[in-house]
Order: C-alpha cells, then sequence, then structure tokens
C-alpha cells in the first residue's frame, strides 16, 4: 500500500507541472475562443526587426584629404584665395587714394605758451584782493582759469622807494606784498593749472620814470636779480621803458635779453617770456622799439583813443610786419587804468571782443573782466563774490569768459590768419580763419548813435552766417545776410557789435536746409579728411 501512495503523489506532481506549463488564455476556451497550436507550446520566438537605414555622417579624414586633392577643389581654392586678396588690395588702394586725394592739414605754426591764451595783470596785489598780500592771489588762480588765462603777470612787488636807488632790492619782496613763500605759492598754484607766472621788475616802478637816472648801475644789479627769480620758477619778465634802457645801455640790454631767452634752451623748462612796455602808440614807433629792444611782446597804447579806422590801420600794419606771434593787445594796464575808465562803460564788451579775437596775445588788467573802474588810483579794488558782482558786472564777466573759452577752443582765433574786409572811421570788420577750420567774422561798431549797415561780400565768406556772439541783447543763432549786415548804435548802454561763425562746413541746396538745420553739424572741423569729405558737397547757400 505504501508502494500505491508513492505512485499517486508522483502523478499529482506531475499534474501540477503539466498545468503550470498551459498558457493563461486556455481558461477562457469555454468561451468558444479557439486556442492557437502554437499557443500550447512555450519556449522562444523568433521575430524579423528590419535593419535600420544607414545615414551619413560625413567623410573621414581620409576621405577628405583625398576629395580635397582632386583637380576640381584645387581650382575652386585657388580662386577664392585669389578673390580675396584682390578685394584686400583694392580696398588698401581705395584707402590710399583718399588719404592722397584728401587737403593737406596746414602745419601748425610755431608757438610759445603766452600766444595760446590772454594774460592777466595785477600791479598791485593789495587792490587784487581782500585780504590782501600775495596769499591771497594764490586763491584766485583757479578764477583765472576759468577765464582760460595762459599768464599771471604779476608787481613790481620788490623793494623799491620813489627815485632813491639806493634803496632798491629786486630780490627781495615788499613787506606790503608779501613774503617769499606767498610768492612760491602762486607759482605752484598758477603752474598747477597750466598758468605761466611773470614778474614785473620794472625798478623804479614808485617814481616818475621806469628806470633811475643811473640806468647802467640799475641793469647790473639786474642781471642777478634775474638769476635769482629764475631759480625761483618764474616764466618771464615784464619792464616798463625798454626803448630806453636799451638806447642807454644796448650791450647791457642785450645781455639781460640773452640770459632770459638762454633758459628756454634747456631740455625740460618753460620757455621764457620778455615783455617790453612802451607809451608809444603809432605803427612805425611800435616796429622801431620791437627792433631795437627785441622783446618777445611789447605793450602798447596802440588801441587806445583811436577811431575804428586807426585801429584797422593799426593792426594791419603790425600783422603785415611781425605776423601774430610777437603781436600784443592791450588797453588798459598798471599805468594806463582800468579799461572800462579808458573806453567807457558802454564800450567795455566791444573792446573784450576786439582783444580776445586779434591776431595776437590780449592781455588784460584784473579789472578789465566786470568793467571795474579807476577811482582815486589807476588800481582800484577789486570787486568779488556774486553778490557784488550783480547786474553789469556780472553781464561783462559772463560775455568776456564766453569769448574767451570760444578763443581757447577755436585754431582760427588762437592762430589763424587775420584778413581785413571793411574799415571806417565808426566800423570795422575782419574774418580769423585757419586751413579747413571754422571760419570767424567780426563785426563792430563804435557810433554811439548811429547805425551801420556793412555790405560784405568775399570769397572767404558766405552770403549767410549765423550770430555765435553779440554784445547787444539780440540772440544769438539768429541767421544773418552778410550782404546787408546791419550794425546797431548803442543799446542798452552797450553799443551793437556781432561775433559771426561763417564756417564753411557744408553749402546745401534749398531742399535741405531744413534737415541741415536738423543736424549738429556746427564743430570745429579739426579732422582733415571728414571735413573735406564734407565740403566737396556742391551747394547753393552757405549755413552754420
Amino acid at each position: 500500500m505504501s508502494n500505491d501512495t508513492e505512485v499517486d503523489m508522483k502523478d499529482v506532481e506531475l499534474n501540477e507541472v503539466e498545468q503550470e506549463k498551459q498558457p493563461m488564455t486556455e481558461g477562457e476556451a469555454g468561451n468558444n475562443y479557439a486556442i492557437s497550436p502554437i499557443s500550447e507550446k512555450n519556449g522562444i520566438i523568433k521575430v524579423k526587426i528590419p535593419e535600420e537605414e544607414s545615414k551619413f555622417t560625413g567623410l573621414t579624414k581620409e576621405e577628405l584629404m583625398k576629395v580635397a586633392g582632386t583637380a576640381g577643389w584645387v581650382k575652386v581654392r585657388w580662386a577664392l584665395l585669389i578673390l580675396f586678396w584682390l578685394g584686400w588690395l583694392g580696398m588698401l588702394a581705395g584707402a590710399i587714394a583718399i588719404i592722397i586725394q584728401a587737403p593737406r592739414c596746414k602745419p601748425l605754426p610755431e608757438m610759445n605758451w603766452w600766444n595760446y591764451g590772454p594774460l592777466y595783470q595785477i600791479g598791485d596785489v593789495n587792490s587784487f584782493t581782500e585780504p590782501s598780500k600775495l596769499i591771497a592771489v594764490a586763491e584766485k588762480v583757479q578764477a583765472m582759469d576759468e577765464l582760460k588765462m595762459k599768464g599771471l603777470i604779476i608787481g613790481p612787488i620788490h623793494e623799491s622807494s620813489a627815485d632813491e636807488p639806493e634803496k632798491l632790492n629786486l630780490t627781495e619782496i615788499a613787506e606790503e606784498a608779501g613774503t617769499l613763500t606767498q610768492f612760491q605759492d602762486v607759482i605752484k598754484a598758477a603752474n598747477k593749472r597750466g598758468i605761466s607766472v611773470v614778474l614785473d621788475l620794472t625798478p623804479n616802478y614808485k617814481g616818475k620814470e621806469p628806470w633811475f637816472s643811473d640806468v647802467v648801475s640799475t641793469v647790473v644789479k639786474l642781471e642777478s636779480a634775474l638769476v635769482h627769480w629764475l631759480k625761483e620758477g618764474v616764466d618771464g619778465f615784464l619792464f616798463n621803458g625798454v626803448e630806453k634802457v636799451s638806447t642807454v645801455a644796448p650791450t647791457l640790454w642785450e645781455d639781460i635779453r640773452v640770459l632770459i631767452h638762454n633758459q628756454t634752451e634747456s631740455v625740460g623748462k618753460t620757455k621764457k617770456v620778455l615783455i617790453g612796455v612802451t607809451d608809444h602808440s603809432s605803427p612805425d614807433d611800435i616796429v622801431a622799439v620791437l627792433n631795437k629792444t627785441g622783446v618777445d611782446l611789447l605793450l602798447t597804447g596802440a588801441l587806445r583813443s583811436k577811431s575804428a579806422l586807426d585801429v584797422a590801420n593799426t593792426v594791419d600794419h603790425l600783422y603785415s610786419a611781425y605776423g601774430q606771434t610777437r603781436l600784443a593787445w592791450n588797453i588798459g594796464g598798471r599805468i594806463a587804468g582800468q579799461l572800462s575808465s579808458l573806453v567807457g562803460l558802454a564800450k567795455v564788451k566791444l573792446n573784450q571782443l576786439l582783444l580776445l579775437t586779434l591776431p595776437g596775445t590780449p592781455v588784460f588788467n584784473y579789472g578789465d573782466k566786470i568793467g571795474l573802474q579807476d577811482e582815486a588810483t589807476k588800481n582800484p579794488i577789486m570787486v568779488w563774490g556774486e553778490n557784488k558782482t550783480e547786474g553789469e558786472m556780472t553781464t561783462f564777466r559772463e560775455f568776456f569768459k564766453s569769448v574767451s573759452e570760444k578763443r581757447s577752443k577755436e585754431r582760427s582765433l588762437r592762430h589763424g590768419e587775420y584778413l581785413p574786409l571793411f574799415n571806417s572811421t565808426s566800423a570795422m570788420a575782419y574774418v580769423r580763419s585757419w586751413d579747413q577750420n571754422e571760419r570767424y567774422l567780426i563785426a563792430l561798431n563804435w557810433h554811439p548813435t548811429e547805425t551801420v549797415t556793412l555790405q560784405l561780400k568775399h570769397a572767404e565768406i558766405p552770403e549767410h552766417a549765423t550770430v555765435v556772439f553779440s554784445t547787444t541783447d539780440d540772440k544769438n543763432s539768429n541767421v544773418v545776410n552778410l550782404a546787408q549786415l546791419v550794425l546797431k548804435p548803442e543799446q542798452g548802454g552797450v553799443p551793437s557789435s556781432i561775433f559771426i561763425s561763417v564756417a564753411s562746413i557744408m553749402r546745401c541746396n534749398r531742399d535741405m536746409v531744413e534737415l541741415l538745420k536738423s543736424i549738429a553739424i556746427k564743430r570745429s572741423t579739426s579732422h582733415c579728411l571728414q571735413h573735406s569729405m564734407i565740403s566737396s558737397v556742391s551747394t547753393d547757400d552757405f549755413f552754420i
């Protein structure tokens, strides 16, 4: 019985294994579904999957080198290379052609520091500031820099008594003027802002004559004093009555001139200037003094109390004789007094404009920029502070500052050529121009009551121009007809004078006028190439 039981148990196990081998769909036979004979078999079914198409991934290095060496690609490469170099050479040739055909910039004239801007003269340091003395002058250097001054003429400040040569000490600063340390501070403050310092060493500045009777002994003392002040950093010297000393002691004067000018030969040193002052006012006398003394600049009375015709003739004569690098223009001065007292308040702006636009170096007394007037002396107390310079003084200063800034930026005004256009007893007009830079027309009317109409026609000027500065209340930027330029008489206490920019930037067809007015083309044409490309356009009307 035990054997039968073992057989039955084996059959049961075999049945269970057979059932596990049956597919899961077998239980659904009762639902009348046919059972595939394949489904009764278990195992691996071979499924055939279609092969993926191969994609092109580029040539291999070997294939690429093989193709690149074919004749066709070699020809293509050579063609592209030739085209590249032809294009490059074409652009190079075009650039060279433009440079060759462009007008050449005129070489700048040889100039010294005193030719680049106005000089500012302080004859009495105690009248210039409050508190007085040299220490206060150093604090006002910034104000001079704002007015674009390039030089500061100080003094005389040395020890001297009127007509007493035995008390002369050219190397000692007078106690009422300050100390050597204060003077050194002035030099440092000025040089820091690019302003050179010139010292007035006129020996007998407190006496009736600028030189003592014994000129020779005075000049001997002067030589050692020059060496002393040059070591202190002074950039030049001024002397009154230079024609006298050059006549009485010509050899000693030549030694002085050589001593000053030889300092400029040293490398790294600022060139030293020798300025003379004379009472002569006629052009012939001024030329004679310049020739005899050999000074770099000569302050004269050439522009004082003269009509417009005399002023024009004087400027023409001196400009033709010396050019502008040796010309200096002044009206006031330490001895002559303030500008406004010499010409009247009504003509302050007119004369400021004249001095700042003539060819040469303008020299102003310390009160000329605000219309300061002489009082008991020729050196009145300077007025400082906005609350003290309201009204007319502020107007004078702002006008002076505007024109001086324009002069410092424009080559035509700084070292441009001088072309007279018109002159009469009451009016004059002239043009300042330099190469391809903007040109400027200056027209002035001295007459107190009459209106003047100038008919200005010249190849250097257009038919129309824009007003840049006016001494009257007329608004700037007005377009005027130069063929009928009206200069009014004194208006609002100021005579009519117009400062006109007539830059030949572009002539435009009438259809383009409004368009060009909207474009900011009014600027200095410092880049010759740019200007030459613009000015080549043919046009009818001239606009700024």
